[in-house]
């Protein structure tokens, strides 16, 4: 027999590759549409409020005069739920009070104790604000790069600042800076080699942050010595929530974490849903909230997780279109109930059942959205690099009710008298139209 032409060996060889690609394409349509990336177990354990009215955990905290009101960390709260409920006075319209140019970038926001606010901006210089007349009180270079927020020891008159590099436009030789709320007198410094952009949390005597190396720390807020670390499976840049002596963080491994925070040994670990089906997994960039007895997390894979508090296990994960760099806002919104609020890169502002992750509402903002939501009161407010402007929603409808034009990645924090709005490289202070 003679041997088939070349035309024909290509000709099989084309069948047999479109055929192989069939099955392949078939094998990967099922495998993604059973995917348990794209699930909902709504009866894992789930703490729900005793009425659609109560708080979110932790418990509100007795209204503090203004003088003496602490933001103390990103987030606000030691669970990083991102709700501040005694902001009803300041409800939009909102007029500028003052505006602090900064001429960097500021990524992340400031924290806030008594009449300043303490921030650091992209260029690793770290400064002090008086809240009521946005003058500088004092500043302090400590490095080149930075990109976190900084958190308060109040106790100790310290503020916390990480810090990615003292001496490069890229990660490492970082460190955590303590200084003096006072003055930015430098205290101590705790040298981190991987650099850190993980804004940290204090809590009593200890200060909790990780590092570029997936190292997660815990040191003595007062000297900076190490009580412990904890070596995570990937670069831990989100910063950790802190809720009844456990820590929760996520990595870029593609794996969520609960550790003790007296001890740095593991309580659980859990792997998104991907790696069962031998997929690459995405990365966990976001810093996690905690309420209703769920950890909630973005994702760069595009979805929004869901794990059970106690035990890891995996409540649901619902996806977006594009990656999730955001961290989550929680909140118990009355008639409505627990929510999850947080944006995509693929231009959209989500709010989920915080219970089964269904999508209650969609806002095309249509920019990318990379930073991170606040609620104040019943608005819950957002930046998009797009437009390079902050929008505010209507928690119950997403129906828009507030825009400025000014801001790129995690906007608002407050006090009850004022809300301070962290734009490209301005800070403002926004106050209730008279």
């Amino acid at each position: 027999m003679p041997s088939p032409s070349p035309r024909r060996w290509l000709r099989w060889g084309l069948v047999a590759v479109a055929v192989l690609l069939l099955v392949v394409g078939g094998a990967v349509a099922v495998l993604l549409a059973h995917s348990p990336g794209n699930v909902s177990h709504p009866n894992v354990e789930f703490t729900a409020p005793p009425t659609t009215a109560a708080a979110t955990a932790p418990p509100e905290r007795k209204p503090m005069a203004i003088d003496r009101f602490e933001w103390p960390r990103y987030g606000y709260d030691s669970a990083r739920s991102r709700y501040f409920r005694a902001g009803g006075r300041l409800h939009p319209p909102l007029r500028v009070g003052w505006t602090f140019e900064d001429y960097a970038l500021l990524e992340f926001p400031p924290v806030i104790y008594g009449k300043t606010l303490y921030m650091v901006d992209d260029d690793a210089s770290a400064k002090a604000i008086d809240k009521r007349t946005g003058h500088k009180l004092w500043e302090r270079k400590l490095g080149t790069l930075a990109a976190a927020s900084p958190a308060l020891g109040v106790k100790q008159g310290l503020v916390f600042i990480p810090i990615l590099s003292i001496s490069a436009h890229s990660p490492g030789n970082g460190e955590l800076a303590a200084l003096s709320t006072k003055n930015g007198h430098v205290v101590w410094t705790h040298k981190v080699p991987a650099g850190t952009e993980s804004s940290p949390i204090a809590y009593g005597d200890a200060v909790y942050f990780g590092d570029q190396s997936g190292a997660v720390y815990s040191v003595n807020a007062r000297t900076g010595h190490v009580n412990w670390v904890y070596h995570a499976s990937g670069a831990v840049k989100g910063g950790p929530a802190l809720v009844d002596g456990t820590l929760y963080f996520g990595d870029y491994a593609g794996r969520a974490y609960a550790v003790d925070a007296h001890t740095g040994r593991q309580v659980w670990a859990d792997s998104t849903s991907g790696t069962h089906f031998g997929f690459g997994s995405g990365n966990f960039y976001a810093t996690p909230a905690v309420a209703f007895g769920r950890v909630y997390m973005g994702n760069t894979d595009g979805r929004v997780y869901s794990f059970a508090q106690r035990t890891g296990e995996l409540a649901w994960a619902t996806a977006t279109s594009a990656y999730v760099y955001s961290s989550a806002a929680v909140a118990d919104v009355p008639g409505v109930g627990p929510t999850v609020y947080l944006g995509s890169y693929d231009g959209n502002f989500y709010a989920f059942d915080a219970r089964s992750g269904a999508i209650r509402w969609t806002h095309a903002a249509g920019g990318r959205i990379s930073g991170s939501p606040t609620i104040v009161g019943n608005v819950v407010y957002f930046s998009d690099l797009g437009s390079r402007s902050t929008s505010g929603l209507d928690l119950r409808t997403g129906r828009q009710v507030y825009s400025f034009p000014d801001g790129a990645f995690n906007p608002i924090v407050a006090d009850p008298g004022a809300m301070y709005l962290s734009g490209y490289s301005k800070l403002y202070q926004l106050l209730p139209k008279r």
